[in-house]
């Protein structure tokens, strides 16, 4: 997913998202411990960058939140 796409998500959509995604990263950790071959060794990569969007987005849409205008006077 790219974070424009990201970005259009409601949050509970993104929450259900997130936690699918992190199951199929633990399905998929398991097979390679096990030794088992994966269909799409790239596909990791993938689910982990996915992972690390939808929190960095998360994150700064709780900074905004949080962070009050200030307006500064030069």
């Amino acid at each position: 997913m790219k974070s424009k796409e990201i970005r259009g998500i409601d949050k509970n959509t993104l929450n259900e998202k997130l936690l699918e995604l992190k199951k199929e990263l633990v399905k998929m950790n398991a097979q390679v411990s096990i030794g088992t071959a994966i269909k799409n060794p790239g596909q990791v990569r993938e689910i982990k960058k996915t992972i690390a969007r939808i929190l960095t987005l998360n994150n700064e849409k709780i900074k905004k939140i949080k962070q009050p205008e200030v307006d500064k006077k030069v």
